[in-house]
Protein backbone atom coordinates (compact mmCIF):
# COMPACT_ATOMS: atom_id res chain seq x y z
CA UNK A 1 0.00 0.00 0.00
CA UNK A 2 1.07 3.41 -0.62
CA UNK A 3 0.78 6.14 1.93
CA UNK A 4 -0.43 9.51 1.22
CA UNK A 5 1.81 12.56 2.32
CA UNK A 6 0.00 14.07 5.19
CA UNK A 7 -0.18 17.90 5.18
CA UNK A 8 0.06 19.22 8.52
CA UNK A 9 -3.00 21.32 9.32
CA UNK A 10 -0.90 24.30 10.29
CA UNK A 11 0.09 24.61 7.09
CA UNK A 12 -3.10 24.83 5.75
CA UNK A 13 -4.51 27.27 7.99
CA UNK A 14 -1.61 29.63 7.06
CA UNK A 15 -1.89 29.12 3.37
CA UNK A 16 -5.79 29.82 4.27
CA UNK A 17 -5.04 33.17 6.04
CA UNK A 18 -2.81 34.33 3.49
CA UNK A 19 -5.63 33.84 0.72
CA UNK A 20 -7.84 36.15 3.22
CA UNK A 21 -5.70 38.80 4.00
CA UNK A 22 -4.76 39.51 0.53
CA UNK A 23 -8.36 39.41 -0.49
CA UNK A 24 -9.03 41.39 2.20
CA UNK A 25 -6.37 44.21 1.23
CA UNK A 26 -7.95 44.04 -2.59
CA UNK A 27 -11.15 45.35 -0.97
CA UNK A 28 -9.75 48.68 0.91
CA UNK A 29 -9.26 50.21 -3.19
CA UNK A 30 -7.52 53.32 -4.08
CA UNK A 31 -8.07 56.48 -1.72
CA UNK A 32 -7.50 59.80 -3.34
CA UNK A 33 -5.14 62.22 -1.35
CA UNK A 34 -6.17 64.29 1.17
CA UNK A 35 -6.02 68.22 0.34
CA UNK A 36 -4.69 69.96 3.12
CA UNK A 37 -3.86 73.91 3.31
CA UNK A 38 -3.10 76.13 5.82
CA UNK A 39 -5.85 78.47 7.11
CA UNK A 40 -4.74 80.43 9.60
CA UNK A 41 -1.95 80.81 12.14
CA UNK A 42 -2.48 82.16 15.62
CA UNK A 43 -0.25 82.64 18.87
CA UNK A 44 -0.30 80.68 21.51
CA UNK A 45 1.74 80.81 25.22
CA UNK A 46 4.85 79.69 24.70
CA UNK A 47 8.18 78.78 27.70
CA UNK A 48 10.97 80.06 27.84
CA UNK A 49 12.80 80.64 24.32
CA UNK A 50 10.26 78.81 22.50
CA UNK A 51 7.47 80.03 20.17
CA UNK A 52 4.26 78.17 19.97
CA UNK A 53 1.29 78.38 17.23
CA UNK A 54 -2.01 77.23 16.76
CA UNK A 55 -1.89 76.05 12.87
CA UNK A 56 -5.12 75.40 11.51
CA UNK A 57 -5.73 73.07 8.95
CA UNK A 58 -8.07 72.77 6.06
CA UNK A 59 -8.91 69.00 5.06
CA UNK A 60 -10.42 68.15 2.20
CA UNK A 61 -11.66 64.63 1.14
CA UNK A 62 -11.90 64.00 -2.00
CA UNK A 63 -13.23 60.21 -1.26
CA UNK A 64 -16.61 58.69 -1.43
CA UNK A 65 -15.99 57.77 2.33
CA UNK A 66 -15.33 59.23 5.69
CA UNK A 67 -12.35 59.77 7.05
CA UNK A 68 -12.05 58.94 10.69
CA UNK A 69 -9.06 60.41 12.37
CA UNK A 70 -7.77 60.24 16.10
CA UNK A 71 -4.29 62.29 16.17
CA UNK A 72 -2.41 64.93 13.59
CA UNK A 73 1.59 65.16 13.28
CA UNK A 74 2.64 67.80 11.21
CA UNK A 75 6.38 68.89 10.75
CA UNK A 76 6.86 72.43 8.52
CA UNK A 77 10.07 73.43 6.65
CA UNK A 78 11.06 76.65 5.44
CA UNK A 79 13.55 77.25 3.15
CA UNK A 80 15.12 73.93 3.52
CA UNK A 81 15.42 73.84 6.73
CA UNK A 82 13.35 72.30 9.63
CA UNK A 83 11.36 75.29 11.36
CA UNK A 84 8.72 73.48 13.53
CA UNK A 85 7.03 70.74 14.66
CA UNK A 86 3.71 69.96 16.54
CA UNK A 87 1.37 67.02 17.35
CA UNK A 88 -2.52 66.92 18.48
CA UNK A 89 -4.58 63.62 20.00
CA UNK A 90 -7.83 65.35 18.24
CA UNK A 91 -10.12 63.06 17.11
CA UNK A 92 -12.63 63.39 14.69
CA UNK A 93 -13.94 62.72 10.93
CA UNK A 94 -13.64 64.59 7.43
CA UNK A 95 -17.00 63.44 5.21
CA UNK A 96 -16.71 61.98 2.21
CA UNK A 97 -16.54 64.94 -0.65
CA UNK A 98 -16.55 67.28 2.62
CA UNK A 99 -14.04 69.42 4.55
CA UNK A 100 -12.83 70.35 8.09
CA UNK A 101 -10.88 72.72 9.66
CA UNK A 102 -8.57 71.30 12.23
CA UNK A 103 -6.23 73.30 14.98
CA UNK A 104 -2.35 72.03 15.76
CA UNK A 105 -0.28 73.41 18.22
CA UNK A 106 3.20 73.47 16.81
CA UNK A 107 6.55 74.57 18.85
CA UNK A 108 9.37 76.44 17.03
CA UNK A 109 12.40 76.49 19.11
CA UNK A 110 15.25 79.27 19.62
CA UNK A 111 17.66 77.36 17.46
CA UNK A 112 15.55 77.06 15.09
CA UNK A 113 14.31 80.57 14.74
CA UNK A 114 18.17 81.23 14.38
CA UNK A 115 18.68 79.23 12.00
CA UNK A 116 16.22 80.49 9.64
CA UNK A 117 17.01 83.81 10.49
CA UNK A 118 20.67 83.03 9.31
CA UNK A 119 19.54 81.39 6.26
CA UNK A 120 17.30 84.67 5.32
CA UNK A 121 20.16 86.57 5.46
CA UNK A 122 22.19 84.58 2.84
CA UNK A 123 19.52 84.98 0.81
CA UNK A 124 18.58 88.69 1.43
CA UNK A 125 17.67 89.38 -1.74
CA UNK A 126 14.97 86.40 -2.26
CA UNK A 127 10.98 87.57 -2.40
CA UNK A 128 10.02 83.85 -1.93
CA UNK A 129 10.83 80.99 0.28
CA UNK A 130 10.00 78.23 0.00
CA UNK A 131 8.31 75.56 2.15
CA UNK A 132 7.06 71.89 2.94
CA UNK A 133 4.61 70.85 5.48
CA UNK A 134 4.40 67.37 6.37
CA UNK A 135 1.97 65.64 8.35
CA UNK A 136 -0.36 62.65 8.66
CA UNK A 137 -3.94 61.40 10.12
CA UNK A 138 -3.91 58.63 12.12
CA UNK A 139 -7.04 56.77 11.54
CA UNK A 140 -5.72 53.26 12.92
CA UNK A 141 -4.12 49.94 11.55
CA UNK A 142 -4.56 50.70 7.83
CA UNK A 143 -6.37 54.23 7.45
CA UNK A 144 -3.43 56.70 8.73
CA UNK A 145 -3.51 59.49 5.52
CA UNK A 146 0.02 60.79 4.83
CA UNK A 147 0.04 64.71 3.15
CA UNK A 148 2.26 67.24 1.90
CA UNK A 149 1.83 70.88 1.24
CA UNK A 150 4.27 72.53 -0.94
CA UNK A 151 4.51 76.35 -2.04
CA UNK A 152 5.88 79.50 -1.58
CA UNK A 153 6.11 82.42 1.12
CA UNK A 154 5.46 86.02 -0.47
CA UNK A 155 8.59 88.15 1.07
CA UNK A 156 8.45 90.76 -1.13
CA UNK A 157 5.87 93.00 1.25
CA UNK A 158 7.83 91.94 4.33
CA UNK A 159 10.99 93.23 3.29
CA UNK A 160 10.23 96.39 1.43
CA UNK A 161 9.92 97.81 5.13
CA UNK A 162 8.46 101.21 5.79
CA UNK A 163 11.01 103.29 2.44
CA UNK A 164 9.10 101.49 -0.08
CA UNK A 165 8.02 103.57 -2.82
CA UNK A 166 4.73 104.40 -3.93
CA UNK A 167 4.77 103.45 -8.01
Amino acid sequence: MRSRPVVPVASLLSILLLVLSLAGCAGFGQRDPLNVQVAGIEPLPGEGLELRMAVKLRIQNPNDNALDYNGVALDLEVNGRRLASGVSNARGSVPRFGETVLSVPVTISAFSAARQALGLAEHIAMEEVPYVLRGKLAGGLFGTQRFIEKGTLDLSGALAGPYRRAP
